[in-house]
């Protein structure tokens, strides 16, 4: 699957790396879940391109402003170390990078994806509720993306005892067990922009207002430095 965009109109143009392949899993429905991304990620002015060719595409991203992780890790293999030099090279050029759900915890299984991401999935320790109706805190202060944001209802899975990398800035939260675990934070790499939502589980995360707006915030965000000055 590839929807390509329109080049040179002058909107962050947005990769959306979706799973399928041996970077698909059971539990996702992850061509739906691009679509809904899509569509938001649209909504905010960005041209967008959804692809189902990770590795190839991933290879060249000198055209991109925006990269957003929607897939499972798949198996590990060769090719990696381009990959690696790769996301280097768009950070130090200033890109962004939204990783979303399954994809805050991996991508093409790269060793160095969960410092650069925030976090990583701690086998036995890692979990998640039932899927279902949630609350979830936005935290206001202390960040462009969150600062205008309001705490919303969703229905989604909560990622629960993730291992979060120092340097991370919480943005939303969720309560389990009677601990607070963080599900969106930020992050800044050299020039580069992270935001990991580990939100995203199936399309009815996104019938969520409060969750459409933060994945907005966030897009202009990570986008901010890659836009046309305005007026």
């Amino acid at each position: 699957m590839a929807t390509p965009r329109e080049p040179g109109n002058g909107e962050p143009s947005a990769l959306i790396l979706s799973g399928a392949g041996e970077y698909a899993d059971p539990w996702h429905s992850f061509p739906e879940t691009s679509r809904r991304l899509g569509e938001v990620l649209t909504g905010v002015g960005c041209d967008v391109e959804i692809t189902e060719n990770l590795l190839g595409r991933l290879s060249d991203l000198d055209d991109i402003d925006l990269l957003v992780v929607n897939a499972a890790a798949g198996p590990s293999g060769s090719g990696r170390v381009d990959v690696e030099r790769a996301l280097e090279g768009f950070l130090a050029r200033g890109g962004g990078i939204l990783a979303v759900h399954v994809g805050v915890c991996s991508l093409l299984d790269l060793a160095g994806w969960p410092n650069l991401s925030g976090a990583a999935w701690i086998p036995r320790r890692t979990t998640h509720p039932p899927l279902g109706s949630c609350w979830i805190d936005v935290r206001q202060a202390g960040h462009p993306v969150s600062a205008r944001l309001s705490s919303f209802e969703v229905v989604d899975e909560r990622y629960s005892y993730l291992d979060l990398r120092p340097g991370s800035h919480v943005l939303a939260s969720h309560m389990h067990d009677g601990l607070e675990h963080p599900l969106v934070w930020a992050r800044e790499i050299g020039r580069g922009r992270v935001v990991a939502d580990a939100l995203g589980h199936g399309p009815e995360s996104y019938e969520s207002t409060g969750h459409r707006a933060l994945i907005g915030a966030a897009a202009g965000w990570l986008t901010e430095r890659r836009r046309p000055p305005q007026g």
